[in-house]
C-alpha cells in the first residue's frame, strides 16, 4: 500500500500548478514546481503539506486579500480530500491579522476538504472570537461547516495540538454540541461523538452531565451519546454504564477461554473464543471486550481495548463468542515480537486473562 504521503507527488502538484496558472497568468509555474518537490523524497505527509504552504506564499500575490481570492478560484478545480488541507494551512499559518476574511475561507475551504486543524491555529489565539464565530457554523446549512465546528474543537483532535482553554472549561464548546445533537448527518454525528469522548477523559462529570440530560428517544441523540460513551463504558464507568441499563454488578462465568493461535507471525490472525454462562434469575445486558497488552522494546507493554459485542444474556443462557484479528503493522502501530497478553472484560470487569507469542 502506498505512504499517504504520496498524495503529495509530482502529479499533484503538476495539476495545482496548472490550476493556479489558469487563475493566475504570472504565476512562474516553473519555479514553484522546481521549489515545491525539492527534497520531496524526504518529507513526511504533514511536512509535504506545510512545504506546499510555505512555497505557495513565495509566489502567489504578497497581498494576502488576493491570494485568498484566488484560492477559492482554484480550490473547485482540485481533487477532494486530504491534499485540500494546504488551502486551510495556508489560511493558518498567515492569515491571522485579516480575521474576518480567514475564517471566511475556512468556512469555504472545508467543503472541499477540512479546516479542522488550521481553525486551532485561531482559537489558540483568541479563542473567545473564534468559538463565537463556531456556534453559527454550527447552525450552518452545510453540513462540512456544521461538522467544522465540532472537530475543529475538539480539546484532543488527533495530530493537532490539546485546546487548553476547552479542557479548562469545557462549557466553551457546549452551544455548538447542543446545537448538533439530533444533527441528521453521519459525518457531523461522529465529529459530535468523538468531541463528546474527548472530554470524557479530563471532564468525565460534565460530559455525562451533559449526555444524562439529553433527550436519547431521538436516534440521532441516542447513537452520538453511544458511541460518545465508548471510552467511559471500557472503564467500566457506573454511570455511563447506567445510561444504557447495562448491569452493574453482572453475575456470569466465563469457561473455556482458549487462545486457538497461541503462537503466530505478523499478518496472521490472533484466533480466541470463550463461554459466557449466566448466574443471574433475570436478563442481564452486557458489553463485552478484549484488551491487547501489545509487547513493546524491552519488558514494556501498551494495552488497547477492542469492543467484542452487546448483549442480553437471558437467566442460565449460555453463549460462545470467538474472534479473528489480523495482527499487522500500521502507522500508529508497530508491533514487536514477543510475549503478548489478551484480557477478556464484561461490564469493564477483566474476567480472564492469557498470553500468546508473536514470532517473526
Amino acid at each position: 500500500m502506498e505512504p499517504l504521503k504520496e498524495l503529495f507527488n509530482k502529479p499533484y502538484f503538476l495539476h495545482l500548478a496548472d490550476e493556479i496558472k489558469k487563475a493566475f497568468k504570472s504565476f512562474d509555474s516553473v519555479n514553484f514546481l522546481k521549489d515545491v518537490t525539492q527534497n520531496l523524497d524526504a518529507l513526511s505527509l504533514n511536512e509535504r503539506m506545510r512545504n506546499t504552504s510555505i512555497v505557495l506564499k513565495k509566489y502567489l500575490p504578497q497581498d494576502y486579500k488576493k491570494a485568498i481570492e484566488l484560492l477559492y478560484k482554484v480550490i473547485p478545480n482540485t481533487q477532494r480530500g486530504y491534499t485540500n488541507l494546504v488551502f486551510p494551512d495556508f489560511v493558518g499559518l498567515y492569515g491571522h491579522d485579516h480575521f474576518d476574511i480567514s475564517l471566511e475561507a475556512l468556512k469555504y475551504f472545508t467543503q472541499f476538504g477540512s479546516s479542522e486543524f488550521a481553525i486551532r491555529e485561531f482559537l489558540k489565539r483568541d479563542f473567545n472570537k473564534t468559538i463565537k464565530v463556531m456556534n453559527h457554523w454550527a447552525k450552518d446549512k452545510n453540513h462540512h461547516v456544521r461538522r467544522l465546528a465540532s472537530e475543529g474543537s475538539r480539546p484532543r483532535l488527533p495530530w493537532s495540538f490539546k485546546l487548553d482553554e476547552v479542557i479548562k472549561n469545557p462549557k466553551s464548546t457546549q452551544g455548538i454540541l447542543e446545537a448538533l445533537k439530533t444533527d441528521e448527518e453521519l459525518y457531523v454525528r461522529k465529529s459530535v461523538a468523538n468531541h463528546l469522548n474527548d472530554l470524557s477523559k479530563d471532564n468525565t462529570a460534565h460530559m455525562l452531565a451533559l449526555v444524562k440530560a439529553w433527550d436519547k428517544t431521538n436516534h440521532h441523540t441516542a447513537w452520538i451519546v453511544k458511541h460518545a460513551s465508548r471510552t467511559l463504558i471500557k472503564k467500566g464507568n457506573a454511570e455511563s454504564l447506567a445510561i444504557f441499563e447495562f448491569e452493574k454488578d453482572p453475575k456470569i462465568k466465563l469457561a473455556n477461554f482458549k487462545v486457538i493461535t497461541p503462537k503466530l507471525k505478523l499478518g496472521e490472525h490472533l484466533a480466541f473464543e470463550f463461554e459466557l454462562i449466566s448466574e443471574k434469575r433475570k436478563d442481564q445486558k452486557l458489553v463485552v471486550d478484549y484488551i491487547l497488552h501489545y509487547c513493546k522494546k524491552g519488558t514494556e507493554l501498551t494495552k488497547k481495548v477492542f469492543k467484542l459485542k452487546d448483549l442480553t444474556l437471558k437467566p442460565g443462557q449460555k453463549i460462545t463468542i470467538s474472534k479473528k484479528q489480523i495482527l499487522k503493522d500500521f502507522s500508529t502501530r508497530k508491533h514487536y515480537t514477543g510475549t503478548h497478553f489478551i484480557e477478556i472484560q464484561v461490564n469493564g470487569k477483566v474476567l480472564v486473562k492469557d498470553s500468546f507469542h508473536l514470532k517473526k
